[in-house]
């Protein structure tokens, strides 16, 4: 028999023993849990790292607060509807947001690689300035690092934020409930078709834009109409399906979601038709997905299509007392497919 040499070859789906990092180790979904479980949280320790939410709810001087921080290694830095500079911004808003928290402060670190053009920085820089200002958070400390040519792609950035909680709100999956509704608050896909449309130069007849955006408006809207919602989470890396399944371990209770009540813009479904993907697990970063008590849902659906990041907003599905831990779909044609959580990641670095 011929021998055949493999060291050339690569696996789309890693194995889960890897001796070292792969990419899906960043991008959301059980390779990353595992990275963070494995590794992390044995070396940190600590009650509130345990609970792995978007930011940390921490209680200082008398008063609640969510802290979080996040790294941006996107590429292209920028794509049609923004670019890495107000994709931190947001991102970070974001995450606090999902805490219930309006964002106050926030930090930046600026990681640059040697050679990089200085109007690049300039046009990333004056993009988070103009998004912390919009989204009403002032970026209050910083730091800069350059690393040699070649060890680095242009810029990186690292954020973090901090923002008070306020009273009477307690979001975290923990309590979620059998009768739950699920609201996502509108089109799914597009920041990371939007991404990937123009790293590979793909076209689609129309041009698709990031959907990235600041949620800390929509948030206080909804949290006007009543505070006992019971988890909110923005689907990012993974998509909705991830955060989904992220949801329904932490919550030990079951999520059904249709199908086609799903918001999927028809040019994001017809990309993905094209190179295989399933729109549930590409990225967003100007969404968020809800879980309300049922007898709060409609009230919140009607403030947040009221409000301009929400005007999409579609009941998806709800939680169940039935298969806890698993996320269900319904399929238009009337059968049930399991939800997984992602190994790895779709469409690495889109945030």
């Amino acid at each position: 028999m011929p021998t055949v040499d493999i060291s050339g070859w690569t696996c789309p789906t890693p194995l889960r023993d890897q001796p070292r990092v792969v990419m899906g180790h960043g991008g959301g979904g059980a390779l990353s849990a595992e990275l963070v479980q494995q590794i992390f949280a044995p070396a940190f320790g600590g009650e509130i790292l345990a609970q792995l939410g978007d930011s940390a709810a921490v209680s200082l001087g008398g008063v609640r607060l969510a802290f979080t921080t996040d790294s941006y290694v996107v590429r292209p830095l920028f794509f049609p509807g923004g670019c890495i500079g107000d994709l931190a911004v947001n991102g970070t808003v974001n995450d606090l947001a999902m805490s219930g928290a309006r964002a106050a402060y926030l930090s930046c670190g600026f990681i640059l690689e040697e050679g990089v053009e200085m109007p690049v920085v300039a046009g990333v820089a004056d993009a988070m300035g103009a998004a912390a200002r919009a989204a009403g958070v002032e970026v209050a400390t910083g730091d800069t690092k350059v690393v040699e040519a070649g060890h680095g792609d242009g810029v990186y950035l690292n954020t973090a934020g901090i923002g008070l909680i306020p009273a009477g709100v307690d979001l975290r999956p923990q309590r979620v409930a059998p009768g739950d509704v699920v609201i996502v608050s509108g089109d799914i896909g597009l920041h990371g078709v939007a991404i990937m449309s123009v790293r590979e130069g793909l076209e689609f007849g129309v041009e698709i834009e990031s959907d990235c955006a600041a949620l800390g408006g929509l948030v206080e809207t909804m949290l006007a109409v009543t505070p006992d919602l019971h988890v909110l989470r923005d689907p990012t890396r993974g998509g909705l399906a991830a955060a989904l399944c992220e949801i329904a371990t932490a919550s030990c209770t079951g999520i059904v979601i249709q199908e086609r009540a799903i918001p999927v813009p028809p040019a994001v479904a017809n990309a993905c038709a094209i190179l295989g993907l399933d729109p549930m697990y590409v990225a967003n970063e100007g969404k968020l997905v809800a879980f309300v008590p049922r007898e709060h849902a409609d009230a919140v659906l009607d403030a947040m299509r009221a409000h301009p990041l929400g005007a999409g907003a579609a009941i998806i599905g709800e939680a169940v007392a039935t298969h806890p831990g698993m996320v269900v779909a319904r399929t238009p044609l009337g059968g049930t497919r399991v939800v997984d959580l992602p190994l790895g990641e779709q469409l690495p670095r889109i945030c």
